[in-house]
């Protein structure tokens, strides 16, 4: 008789594959610290050193009482707001244009915009002075002209000038997040409201602009808080009578060596700056908040969505037109 077979013995095996050693992962702190060093060592010690130096007894209350620091202050916030404004309303005005209306070398001012934000801010100045200036190319075309002594362009040196100076150099960084929020703007909202017979400053008004509300925002905040700190332009043009907190900063460590009033204005100025940024920050949060609850309650899908904001666009429009006529 054969002998039995061994099943544990004939059973074929596979062959194992040692298992690779387990890799020793870096804890992701360790990858943070290097950027927070050197962010700490660039940024908050010398900020850090400021504060310090700020509280120097009775710093605060000499700075706080004193004349200048108010009309700095006053000066600073006007000049800001202005600016921001008319950086608003020229920056729209130009992303429309270049955005909607079709002209030759539309993308090339697009591409220049871009490069426009690159440039130091008193290259613009300088650009200003030249033409503008006491001895700029305006004031002499008009003495050579009248044989007058002086030409009639003096405005750069008083806050006008400033203020001029602030709208040219930051209306490029309005129109840059408006003409991307154009590129992404739903065209069936504007071909129905074109069906309807809406005209162009309704459209604009019903249409446009509240889609690049958040856009018009961002830019505006980023160009008032670029317009508090602003010491380049200031500067430059040598407008009498125009101090800023920045200006103020220069003059009381440079000009007096008064380091500790000027850690003062420095820090209230920093403080505005970051109080305006996080306002912002939480203005923008609560309001994509309800937009997004908004179109989550419209339907979920992208055309229930279009439908719906088409429907409503020409409910509207319709509306506002029945109520024009009556």
């Amino acid at each position: 008789m054969g002998e039995a077979a061994d099943p544990v013995r004939d059973t074929p095996t596979t062959p194992t594959t040692p298992t690779p050693p387990a890799r020793r992962t870096v804890p992701a702190w360790v990858w943070a610290l290097p950027p927070v060093l050197a962010l700490g060592l660039v940024f908050l010690y010398p900020l850090a050193l400021v504060v310090r130096e700020s509280l120097a007894p009775g710093a605060y209350a000499q700075v706080f009482a004193s004349a200048s620091f108010r009309d700095a202050l006053g000066t600073t916030v006007w000049l800001a707001v202005a600016a921001t404004a008319g950086c608003l309303v020229l920056g729209f005005v130009l992303a429309l244009v270049i955005a909607f209306v079709p002209f030759p070398g539309a993308r090339a001012v697009s591409k220049f915009i871009d490069v426009f934000l690159s440039f130091p801010s008193f290259l613009i100045t300088l650009a200003l002075l030249f033409l503008y200036g006491s001895a700029g190319m305006a004031n002499g075309l008009w003495t050579d002209v009248t044989g007058a002594a002086g030409g009639p362009f003096a405005f750069l040196s008083t806050p006008w000038g400033v203020l001029l100076a602030e709208i040219t150099y930051f209306t490029p960084f309005v129109i840059r997040p408006l003409l991307a929020a154009f590129s992404q703007l739903d065209t069936a909202q504007l071909e129905v409201a074109s069906s309807l017979g809406a005209r162009a400053p309704r459209v604009v008004r019903q249409v446009i602009l509240p889609e690049v509300l958040p856009a018009l925002a961002a830019g505006g905040s980023l160009v008032l808080v670029m317009c508090l700190n602003e010491f380049g332009i200031v500067l430059f043009t040598g407008a009498k009578g125009v101090t800023t907190l920045p200006m103020l900063v220069y003059g009381k460590a440079i000009l007096e060596s008064d380091y500790a009033a000027a850690c003062v204005v420095a820090v209230v100025n920093v403080v505005i700056s970051v109080g305006l940024y996080t306002l912002y920050r939480v203005l923008v949060s609560r309001t994509g908040a309800a937009r997004a609850q908004s179109r989550t309650r419209s339907g979920a899908g992208s055309e229930s969505r279009a439908r719906s904001r088409s429907g409503s666009l020409s409910r509207s429009l319709t509306g506002g037109g029945r109520r024009a006529g009556a």
